[in-house]
C-alpha cells in the first residue's frame, strides 16, 4: 500500500513565522497548503521551498472573512484529498495607544483576525480530519508570550492571544474522539518584520515605561520546534510549548 502524501495547511504564510514554519514543513515531505492575504509574499514562499521537492498551493486568503475561509479549505481538500496539520498562525497586531483611545473599528479588526479567523479556520479542519481516513490530524495555533503577559498599550492582540488559549484547551477536550489533537505554541521575540521595532532606536516600551532593545531568536528555530510536535504520533501531544529567544524580559522581573 503506498504512503499517504501528508498534507499540512499555514496561514499567513508569506512572511515570517509563517514562512519559516511552511519551509520546515516542506522539508519534511508535507504538500503545503500556504494561505496569506498577499499572492506575491505567498509565492514567494512556494519559490523558496521548491528546493525540497514538496509541493505547495498558494491560496490568498483573508483570514477575517469567513467565506475566504471555506473557499481555502474547499480547495485544499479538493486538491490533496487530506489534511493533516494545519498551522493556524495568521494575526496582527494594533498601534500602540492607551487602552481608552483604541478605536472600536481597530479593537473588532484584530479580534476577527486573531481569534475568529483561527475559530473558522479550526471548524473547517476538523471537518476535514473527522471525515478522512484515516482519521485524525494536528492543530497548532500560534499562541504567543502574550498569551502569558501584556506589553503595555497592546489590549487587543493580547486579549486575542488570551483568548487563543481557551481555543486550544477546548479544541484539545472536544476533538479527542476524532483522534485530532490541539497544540498551541507560545513565541517571544523571533526575527521577522514584525520585530524589527525591538531593535531599531531605543526599542520598544518596558513594563516600567522604560524603552530597550530587546533580543530576539531565529524564526527557523520556531519551524524546528513544530516539526518536532507533527512527528508525534497522534496518541501523543504538547498541549503548550514556548519557545523564546533566552535573554528577552519575560522571565523574572522587569
Amino acid at each position: 500500500m503506498a504512503e499517504l502524501q501528508k498534507v499540512a495547511l499555514v496561514t499567513g504564510a508569506g512572511t515570517g513565522i509563517g514562512k519559516a514554519v511552511a519551509l520546515a514543513l516542506m522539508k519534511e515531505g508535507y504538500a503545503t497548503v500556504l494561505a496569506g492575504r498577499r499572492k506575491d509574499k505567498l509565492e514567494e514562499t512556494a519559490s523558496a521551498g521548491k528546493s525540497t521537492g514538496a509541493k505547495a498551493l498558494v491560496v490568498a486568503t483573508d483570514v477575517s472573512d469567513p467565506a475566504a475561509i471555506k473557499a481555502l479549505f474547499a480547495k485544499a481538500k479538493d486538491t490533496f484529498g487530506r489534511l493533516d496539520v494545519l498551522f493556524n498562525n495568521a494575526g496582527i497586531g494594533a498601534p500602540a495607544v492607551p487602552l481608552e483611545d483604541l478605536p472600536y473599528e481597530t479593537w473588532k479588526q484584530v479580534v476577527d483576525t486573531n481569534l475568529t479567523g483561527m475559530f473558522l479556520c479550526t471548524q473547517e479542519a476538523i471537518r476535514v480530519m473527522k471525515a478522512q481516513d484515516p482519521r485524525g490530524g494536528r492543530i497548532i495555533n500560534n499562541g504567543s508570550i502574550s498569551a502569558h503577559a501584556p506589553r503595555p498599550r497592546s489590549v487587543a492582540y493580547t486579549a486575542t492571544k488570551h483568548a487563543v488559549t481557551g481555543l486550544t484547551k477546548s479544541t484539545s477536550l472536544d476533538c479527542r474522539d476524532y483522534n485530532i489533537t490541539c497544540s498551541q505554541i507560545d513565541i517571544g521575540n523571533a526575527a521577522t518584520p514584525l520585530t524589527e521595532r525591538m531593535v531599531q532606536g531605543q526599542g520598544v516600551m518596558q513594563a516600567d515605561g522604560r524603552m530597550a532593545i530587546e533580543p530576539r531568536m531565529n524564526a527557523d528555530d520556531v519551524g524546528r520546534a513544530v516539526v518536532y510536535i507533527v512527528n508525534l504520533p497522534l496518541d501523543t501531544n504538547v498541549l503548550f510549548l514556548t519557545v523564546m529567544a533566552n535573554l528577552m524580559p519575560f522571565v523574572g522581573r522587569g
